[in-house]
């Protein structure tokens, strides 16, 4: 079905009608409308062309109004100030508008015009570490993001660039080749998330101690690095153990944030290793990069150290080892020349910045990147504890990401159990599940209802509270309806558009009617927390219409069925504005 414009746009387009028939000269102006808490709309656009035209814009507003057709749109339209319009639409309007979009699977959402393929980078775990709060902002963002351009019709790569490459690996491997049981599992079934990672912690601890310790063994592995580099083939089998055995692990954890990881979507940094000779060659062929004490540099006039000193980006070191760089670039070239993406979008720590910045730049030299492929790095903050410092454990270890959202389950489950009653009736696999659902979209709401580039402090109490900015606000808000909906017994939900709307109808049907907007806002802005707060708003939209429309028992039949009509359709946009940044919506709560 087409999409449903929303009645900001027509609106929009009944004023631009009055504009160009007052005034043909200023066809092509700006009504300049927006949402009004003294109206539905405001537009004030007529102040600017008021100005250019050096009149009157008191009686220039009037004139666009009476220009303005009759028509089942606008209520009335009222000249406010210094010029200002006041627009009220009617109640039929409002209906009409809900209904085709309740008659959409899309609710009436467009998709973009200008859809394009977006390769997202995020999710970037390390092989053979175990996740820590860190990795939560990458993955919860990257996964958000995957969904909302997707639904705006945009072809979606995903990318997870793992670190499975580096010198750590000769001390790992060199290790695994002088105790080879290392890595066994215990058992031929399924190996857990936990039992993989604690087998390549212990290796890991255990290869590091001897690595600090024994000179011969260092000599050892670090003669491995050369042999995983040089592609031996006994290295890259011991080498492809620790990823598998990551991976194992990586899943899991993904599996508990309700994330779907492919693996052909995991392209870590050895993935570009054919690459980098090349990359290298291409930049210092053309000038964009030059050797500077042996190494290959690019500079930039604007990077300077401390002392004043430029600092640049270092492609290939000097004794001929490739650094993050000429992975990063290689990568840009592979993700535009063969996945044909026109938009790169990064879900890197704000920390990282600078690097992306030069590496960008870098690729904008070379001409990889240009107006018609854009990379845009989307950095986020820091995940704080409750004292508003970076989140540790007592002990001044970083948080395993597994303990955290294992005490995010529990504490939802326990909120779960204590608001069932007869009236609910959950069993206990419902109350397992759901709890599991409010405590991962607790995190990820938290997460993604503050704007990325900000740090938030992290805080369970808050998270899973059901007062406030929260997820379990919105989902208790979408169980609540499904709730009215079984009480309402044979009543259907169905538009009645004669009926006289009241104030908490209206603003509610106005603000579903936001919800294509919001979605494309978000898209173009690449801002999840948008959404959130779109969706936060249409919660409290809806607790204010419970407080004063009576559903099951309105006064007429026709009512009934309308507002069953109207939280129907709430139901379903909190349900795909959920969906989109990855949360879902218990049925019964």
């Amino acid at each position: 079905m087409a999409s449903v414009p929303s009645l900001a746009s027509t609106v929009q387009q009944r004023l631009a009608d009055g504009l160009s028939a007052a005034l043909p000269d200023a066809a092509s102006a700006d009504p300049l409308l927006r949402r009004s808490d003294r109206a539905d709309f405001q537009a004030n656009g007529i102040l600017a062309l008021a100005k250019q035209l050096k009149g009157n814009p008191r009686e220039l507003a009037t004139k666009v109004v009476e220009a303005i057709p009759a028509n089942d749109v606008l209520k009335e339209i009222e000249v406010s100030g210094p010029g200002f319009l006041n627009i009220t639409v009617t109640d039929a309007a409002i209906i009409d508008t809900l209904a085709a979009r309740a008659a959409d699977a899309r609710l009436g959402v467009p998709f973009s015009e200008s859809a394009g393929t977006t390769v997202i980078d995020y999710a970037q775990p390390n092989v053979a570490k175990e996740m820590h709060v860190g990795h939560l902002r990458s993955a919860v963002i990257g996964a958000a993001m995957v969904e909302i351009l997707e639904f705006t019709g945009e072809t979606v790569v995903r990318r997870h660039h793992i670190g499975d490459w580096g010198t750590q690996f000769g001390m790992l491997i060199q290790y695994l080749i002088e105790h080879p049981h290392e890595l066994d599992h215990s058992s031929e079934a399924e190996v857990s998330g936990e039992e993989a990672m604690s087998n390549l912690n212990r290796l890991y601890k255990a290869s590091r101690a001897l690595f600090d310790a024994d000179e011969e063994f260092k000599t050892r592995a670090r003669a491995r690095v050369v042999d995983l580099q040089a592609g031996d083939e006994e290295t890259l089998a011991l080498w492809q153990r620790f990823v598998d055995e990551s991976k194992i692990y990586f899943y899991s954890v993904f599996d508990k944030l309700d994330m779907d990881i492919r693996d052909g979507d995991v392209v870590g940094e050895s993935g570009y290793n054919d690459m980098l000779q090349e990359t290298c060659r291409i930049l210092e062929e053309s000038g964009v990069a030059v050797r500077s004490e042996g190494a290959l540099c690019v500079f930039f006039d604007d990077v300077k150290g401390p002392d004043g000193n430029p600092v640049p980006l270092i492609v290939q070191k000097s004794d001929g080892g490739f650094g993050y760089a000429a992975t990063d670039l290689s990568a840009i070239r592979d993700r535009v020349q063969n996945l044909k993406a026109t938009s790169l979008l990064y879900v890197v720590d704000a920390r990282q910045s600078l690097h992306f910045k030069m590496v960008f730049e870098t690729a904008r030299r070379a001409g990889w990147l240009n107006d018609e492929v854009k990379a845009v790095q989307l950095a986020f903050g820091t995940v704080l504890g409750k004292d508003g410092k970076p989140f540790k454990t007592r002990e001044g270890e970083t948080v395993r990401l597994v303990d955290l959202l294992d005490e995010a389950i529990d504490r939802a489950t326990e909120v779960v159990r204590e608001k069932n009653n007869e009236k609910i009736a959950l069993t206990e696999q419902e109350i397992v599940e759901n709890g599991a659902q409010i405590g991962i979209g607790a995190v990820k709401y938290a997460d993604l209802s503050t704007s990325a580039v900000r740090d938030y402090k992290f805080d369970l109490d808050q998270m899973v509270s059901l007062n406030g900015d929260t997820s379990v606000y919105i989902q208790y808000a979408y169980a609540r309806i499904q709730s009215i909906k079984r009480n309402a017994g044979d009543a259907v939900p169905t538009a009645h558009r004669e009926l006289e709307l009241a104030p908490a109808e209206r603003a509610l049907g106005l603000h579903l009617d936001q919800f294509g907007a919001a979605v494309a806002e978000v898209a173009e802005e690449y801002a999840p927390h948008k959404l959130a707060a779109y969706l936060y708003g249409l919660a409290s939209h809806l607790t204010a219409f419970y407080d004063q429309c009576p559903v099951v028992k309105a006064d007429t039949q026709e009512q009934r069925e309308n507002r069953l009509f109207l939280i129907d359709l709430t139901a379903r946009t909190l349900h795909q504005g959920m969906a989109l940044l990855g949360i879902r919506t218990p049925e019964r709560l």
